[in-house]
């Protein structure tokens, strides 16, 4: 845990240098530039400093792309998993098939980020050490990016959940478009390049599963269902999740897309009953990779039955 509060720690000051390399270049050319004689018309003037903010521009984005790369590769490095198995890319996950004795659970939110409701819940997660996974809309990040900065800078995982949560059928241009660019928005306000991808309502033939699973997407579905979309009663919700709870599950309640008051009072108790069975929290990568560990166990058991 100290690893992790250490990186995001340093990652917060790499962004900080970065605005003071962007504001320094300005202001080390306005300092090197040299005076403009009377002779000088307007328009030379305005055509340099375009020019001058160009350069800047860009330098400030390469140093963005540097900080972005690497910040990739030490969260790996800090545990912070974010790739999927290679096995389980292009498949449907549900849960893993784990020990009964393996009580772990993922807690995921879908549509968001939310103003009115996304805050509420990475703070409840924040303040139990939980981590959650969140399945993002692309045009949400678009209007609240600063929102999903704040769920990533909290050590929580993302994953696509299209550009508008469209159901019904589309095109592969279509389908192509509603996940790719969300993918590039994520990435532009993150660094993160996602592998994790929610269809909207579970839907499974209406061609955004087709091409996430064609581009090694694992396609995360769910194993307990809060159905806190309709706004149950705190009390139905925790029903709701609790009837269909087991080891290796997940969770959906959803932190976007309308009124989320109830699953944000229901949270905090559903993280407490979790937790008074037994369970502990996992992110989707870090329940993808218990299963693949899991498949690796039973596949060597399986020769070692064989060799006999």
């Amino acid at each position: 845990m100290k690893n992790k509060q250490l990186f995001f720690l340093k990652h917060k000051v790499l962004m900080i240098l970065i605005c003071l390399a962007g504001t320094l270049g300005i202001g080390f050319m306005i300092l090197g530039k040299p005076n403009a004689s009377k002779a000088q018309s307007n328009s030379t003037i305005d055509s340099n400093d375009s020019t001058a903010e160009v350069v800047t521009q860009k330098r400030i984005e390469a140093l963005k792309t540097i900080m972005l790369n690497s910040w990739q590769k030490e969260a790996q490095s800090k545990g912070i998993i974010t790739d999927v198995p290679r096995r389980l890319q292009g498949t449907v996950f549900e849960g893993a098939s784990l020990p009964a004795k393996e009580k772990v659970i993922a807690l995921t939110f879908d549509d968001g980020p939310w103003p009115s409701s996304t805050a509420k819940i990475i703070d409840i997660l924040q303040k139990n050490h939980i981590k959650g996974t969140f399945f993002v809309i692309g045009q949400n990040v678009k209007h609240y990016p600063d929102l999903l900065k704040r769920v990533v800078s909290q050590g929580n995982v993302i994953g696509n959940h299209t550009w508008h949560h469209w159901y019904r059928y589309l095109n592969p241009q279509a389908a192509a478009y509603e996940i790719t660019s969300t993918a590039d928005v994520i990435y532009k306000v993150t660094g993160i390049k996602t592998d994790l991808f929610r269809p909207p309502g579970g839907v499974m033939n209406n061609g955004v599963v087709n091409y996430a699973k064609n581009n090694k997407y694992a396609v995360i579905l769910w194993s307990a269902d809060s159905a806190d979309y309709s706004r149950p009663s705190v009390s139905r919700l925790l029903r709701n999740v609790f009837r269909q709870a087991k080891p290796g599950g997940i969770v959906l309640m959803h932190d976007g897309g309308g009124n989320r008051s109830h699953t944000v009072q229901a949270l905090p108790e559903v993280i407490s009953r979790f937790r008074e069975q037994g369970y502990r929290f996992v992110t989707i990568p870090e329940l993808l990779e218990l299963q693949d560990k899991q498949q690796k166990l039973v596949a060597k058991k399986k020769v070692v039955e064989t060799k006999k």
